[in-house]
């Protein structure tokens, strides 16, 4: 196989699991170590691909998170069952916290009707969740981002700390092996308290989010209690889950131990 024949192929390797090694494209496609550190060099010319020791990784895309109503136009059929599978998980009496994302609103149209109450800092989860007869709702007050319609600022973050809940939604921008991520800071800083004032941490993430890493990390791993997500991940990060204790949950399969 030529070089050119190989290049996107090996591109094709990245784009499915993050990174590569020169190990991996050696016996991927039969070529010695020589000629594996070649391709990179040429992917590396051409900007596709940023070398590192041993191997290669993809460049950031940093693409700009989309207003609100944007994103909520196009909740994907992932979201939703995600949404659906999340709602499993609210029982009678349950004291919830739900975050301002899109994949946590799809849990809305499944939510049970069940007596709980219900804290949040987004309008819209407040708007829709206030025809559940039996809900609670505690809207935290504070400063609005009007773009992404959800409250912030330092009398939420104060707001927050006077709950102890059950069980937290929340979903993110990127979940990777550096944590959790995500695009505004202010959000991010919100997103950090709700985590410490929850007993059970569920994070919703559909597959594209797995293996990004965005701007500003709320949390590691080993601060989650479950990820529900729409497909398997890679071996790699699934590895990662089971070391930290994270249960695995994915859309219309069975619970990952």
């Amino acid at each position: 196989m030529y070089q050119d024949e190989r290049l996107p192929l090996i591109l094709e390797e990245l784009k499915k699991h993050q990174r590569i090694t020169v190990e991996q494209i050696c016996a991927r496609f039969g070529v010695s170590r020589d000629t594996a550190r070649r391709d990179l060099v040429k992917l590396e010319e051409q900007k596709v691909i940023i070398r590192t020791r041993g191997g290669a990784i993809l460049p950031s895309a940093h693409q700009e998170v989309k207003g609100y109503h944007q994103r909520l136009e196009t909740v994907s059929k992932e979201k939703k069952q995600i949404g659906e599978k999340a709602a499993s998980f609210i029982h009678e009496g349950d004291r919830l916290i739900l975050d301002t994302s899109t994949t946590v609103q799809a849990l809305a149209d499944f939510f049970p009707n069940v007596r709980c109450t219900i804290v949040t800092n987004s309008i819209n989860l407040a708007d829709l969740l206030s025809a559940k007869k039996h809900a609670d709702i505690q809207l935290l007050g504070g400063k609005l981002e009007k773009k992404h319609r959800y409250l912030y600022g330092a009398s939420v973050i104060e707001r927050l700390r006077s709950y102890y809940v059950d069980k937290l939604f929340l979903g993110v921008v990127g979940i990777s092996e550096h944590g959790l991520t995500i695009a505004h800071e202010e959000d991010g800083m919100v997103k950090r308290t709700m985590l410490q004032q929850a007993k059970q941490k569920i994070v919703l993430a559909d597959h594209s989010k797995i293996g990004v890493t965005d701007y500003f990390k709320l949390a590691d791993l080993s601060d989650i209690d479950v990820l529900i997500t729409d497909r398997s991940p890679p071996y790699s990060f699934h590895q990662l889950l089971q070391q930290y204790g994270v249960e695995l949950v994915i859309t219309g399969e069975e619970t990952e131990e």
